[in-house]
């Protein structure tokens, strides 16, 4: 003789968890959602304000505050300091990112302290990587750099550690790479507007194509809340129907017939 068996309590607080921790996520993706696109609009606000002046030096921990906030600084890159940051996808193709220190000092001859701030000039395909193949990117007069002040990255688990006595860098450690070239921990991405003939033509002549002058960051919330929502209303009918259930089944008698 067999007997339906009753509800497993531990499985049933198990699942009851499932729903209520899925709509607490989703809540919490909502919040984030507003954070971030409040984060978003406030970058866009800085954009479209006209590029400031950069001053002759910057504190690191005042960037925070003007992230993404266009500017402009005049001097002479310093190309013998030069760093590559890859590999970089552009386009699927494989590249590097230039980062040029760009030496301020005649711009503000009657300052004492360290005026040279770090620029990404953009992106190169990996046959211009050196110097030799790509003349025309080495600019050996004064120059003028529009772009945006950003903040310093973090680096993620899976990115392997930069080797600056190889010349390798893997990622953008702004305060390392600071040190390496006698810099400002100041980092500022070049800037240059979209255009599909420009690009083909810096790319052939190994110039760094600069980015687009735009907020990139990612928003993935509506995905996300539609995801723990889903998965709460979708765990909510399961239990439903568990509970619906009777908690003992029919008994079923089996007759043995091997006697």
């Amino acid at each position: 003789m067999r007997t339906g068996r009753r509800h497993n309590k531990v499985g049933l607080i198990i699942l009851a968890a499932i729903p209520i921790t899925a709509f607490v996520l989703g809540c919490w993706q909502v919040q984030r959602l507003t954070w971030k696109t409040d984060l978003m609009a406030k970058f866009e606000d800085r954009l479209v304000r006209d590029p400031l002046p950069l001053p002759p030096q910057i504190d690191p921990d005042a960037i925070h505050d003007f992230d993404y906030r266009r500017v402009y600084a005049r001097g002479k890159f310093r190309h013998d300091k030069e760093m590559l940051i890859g590999p970089r996808l552009h386009d699927g193709e494989d590249g590097y990112l230039v980062i040029t220190p760009l030496d301020r000092s005649a711009e503000f001859r009657g300052f004492t302290g360290n005026t040279t701030v770090l620029v990404c000039r953009g992106w190169v395909a990996k046959s211009k990587a050196a110097q030799a193949a790509r003349p025309e990117s080495l600019n050996t007069g004064e120059v003028v750099v529009e772009g945006l002040l950003r903040e310093p990255w973090k680096k993620n688990s899976f990115t392997p550690d930069n080797k600056p006595e190889e010349g390798a860098w893997y990622f953008p450690d702004v305060y390392q790479m600071a040190e390496h070239t006698g810099s400002q921990p100041v980092w500022i991405e070049e800037t240059m507007r979209p255009d599909l003939l420009a690009s083909y033509d810096r790319s052939a002549k190994g110039i760094p194509i600069g980015r687009a002058p735009e907020v990139n960051l990612r928003n993935n919330h509506v995905q996300y809340i539609f995801t723990w929502y889903s998965l709460s209303l979708a765990t909510t009918v399961m239990m439903w129907m568990v509970l619906k259930r009777p908690a003992g089944g029919r008994g079923r008698a089996r007759r043995n017939t091997g006697w």
